[in-house]
């Protein structure tokens, strides 16, 4: 079996515009929680591909000058599908003059749009954000539950799907089983396997056969091209004691 092990961030995105997986106006998923296991050298990478007008599914958006950050910096972020983003001046700027669109979700609902995008679920319901600003223009029913016949109001929301993924684990195989670091797992099981082509830069690469099946948190089958690299693992709030 072929390796999926590229040498850069670059090469990974090779062929990639001839296959029609990178092109203009395409969705990308982006692993990460704040700065926490973002693929920061794929983000450049993609950046330096010049590809337009995405829209990019992540919880959050990076910081100014870091992650996703950088790809509103050079205004190839059309639209950002997020739950928070309140660390970003440029991106609080662009949405405030019109420059950005953005469609904020509740985490959770972010999190298990992303996870029914990957499992094949077009949609599903749920309560949260019932009667709010959330909900507007979208399907509301009312369902009994089980257990007490109560009925309950809930919204419709679809499954999220994209062209790319670009996920960060602390480390891969050849056939691209994946390993991530404790919290710096957040959204990046789900990111990859909700996309037709998914790139996992990770810390370190062993032989395929060297990772024990219970170690592994992402099957192979879900990863395309792997990278090993150098991360900066950046923190956006510092605070130490006197």
């Amino acid at each position: 079996m072929a390796s999926k092990v590229r040498s850069t961030p670059t090469e990974c995105f090779e062929g990639l515009r001839e296959s029609g997986i990178l092109h203009d106006g395409m969705m990308c998923m982006v692993g990460g929680f704040g700065l926490c296991g973002i693929p920061e050298q794929l983000i450049i990478a993609l950046r330096d591909s010049g590809v337009q007008d995405l829209t990019c599914v992540s919880n959050n958006a990076g910081v100014d000058d870091w992650g996703l950050g950088l790809l509103l910096q050079t205004k190839q972020i059309k639209k950002m599908i997020s739950s928070y983003v309140g660390e970003n001046e440029e991106f609080a700027r662009q949405f405030l003059s019109n420059e950005l669109e953005v469609e904020f979700n509740p985490q959770g609902t972010l999190a298990e749009r992303v996870r029914a995008g990957g499992a094949g679920i077009p949609a599903f319901f749920t309560a949260t954000g019932v009667g709010t600003l959330v909900a507007e223009g979208k399907e509301t029913r009312t369902f009994a539950t089980p257990s007490t016949g109560e009925e309950r109001e809930f919204v419709m929301e679809t499954g999220l799907f994209g062209d790319l993924a670009l996920v960060k684990a602390h480390k891969a195989d050849h056939f691209g089983n994946l390993v991530f670091h404790v919290t710096a797992r957040n959204f990046n099981p789900d990111m990859a396997t909700a996309a037709k082509f998914t790139i996992a830069e990770v810390d370190e690469i062993v032989e395929t056969g060297e990772l024990a099946p219970d170690e592994i948190h992402l099957p192979g089958v879900y990863v395309d091209r792997v990278v090993q690299t150098v991360s900066e693992k950046r923190i956006e709030q510092r605070t130490v004691s006197s």
